[in-house]
């Protein structure tokens, strides 16, 4: 039987904008009182104020996932308006474009504590919570790119392999308990994490983000979420193509490598040729 998720209360990190605010409208619709989180309140705000003119029940909260003291007290806040929250969608995040060997540790240390320390510091606050009401669910945003790491997107595969790495720990470990874990995994999506790659990454980069044409819209992942509050299950793929490939470049890693490395030559060769002055 499907959960019942009316009057189950979730809090969404990174709710602000793109699958954050997309899964924050469906969760919503779900009957879920939905706790949005982010950094910029005034978007927050907006999504509060469409939730509950829709009849729903939310409430905007600023937080930064890098700070331990705002993830705990987002969680109390959680609590005091709506009770014992059931769910955490830890989805706040970023990505840029670098190769490592050209990364600082301030950008690699950077996004790490928000990608991947983001995620426990919310698991850590929301688990006393889950284990007192005896069951619940946590979620990560992870990323197709968990499996296998992109060139120039290094830093990023690394945190978000971490992410879907240490939710398989733990959905293990807290089998019986009555809280799931499952990490979503995502390809390329309509929102403005691209918009911000592009702020953050060199603009004299490789662009290897360009060479991802295929999207989805954010509401396809929103969608993917709910289904999977609703029937727990491990891992949620926006894509079965996508999964297939990244369970072939696992298996066949020399492959999978080869592969990239003609993509990224191919994307060189192109960039040269848009360098070079017109005749």
């Amino acid at each position: 039987m499907p959960i019942d998720l009316r009057g189950k209360p979730i809090v969404i990190t990174g709710a602000s904008s793109g699958i954050g605010l997309a899964t924050a409208f469906a969760c919503a619709q779900a009957g879920m009182p939905v706790i949005l989180a982010a950094r910029r309140l005034d978007r927050l705000r907006e999504a509060e104020a469409t939730i509950i003119n829709q009849g729903g029940k939310a409430v905007a909260l600023v937080c930064d996932v890098a700070k331990d003291y705002d993830c705990t007290r987002l969680i109390n806040e959680s609590c005091a308006r709506f009770g014992p929250i059931y769910a955490v969608f830890a989805n706040a995040g970023f990505g840029f474009e670098c190769g490592i060997e050209h990364s600082t540790p301030e950008q690699l240390r950077e996004i790490f504590e928000v990608n991947f320390w983001g995620t426990v510091r919310l698991y850590h606050a929301a688990l006393p919570v889950l284990r007192a009401r005896g069951d619940g669910h946590l979620l990560a945003c992870s990323s197709c790119l968990s499996k296998i790491a992109m060139p120039y997107f290094g830093a990023y595969s690394a945190t978000k392999a971490a992410q879907d790495h240490i939710s398989r720990a733990m959905r293990l470990e807290l089998a019986g308990s009555g809280i799931y874990v499952s990490s979503v995994h995502p390809i390329r999506t309509r929102t403005e994490f691209f918009d911000e790659t592009d702020r953050r990454s060199d603009p004299t980069g490789q662009n290897m983000r360009k060479r991802l044409a295929i999207m989805q819209p954010p509401e396809r992942v929103a969608d993917a979420v709910v289904a999977c509050l609703r029937r727990p299950r491990g891992e949620v793929w926006t894509s079965t193509s996508m999964r297939t490939a990244m369970g072939l470049a696992t298996i066949f890693p020399r492959t999978a490598d080869r592969l990239l490395s003609l993509a990224l030559k191919r994307r060189l060769m192109r960039r040269a040729e848009e360098s070079r002055p017109a005749p």
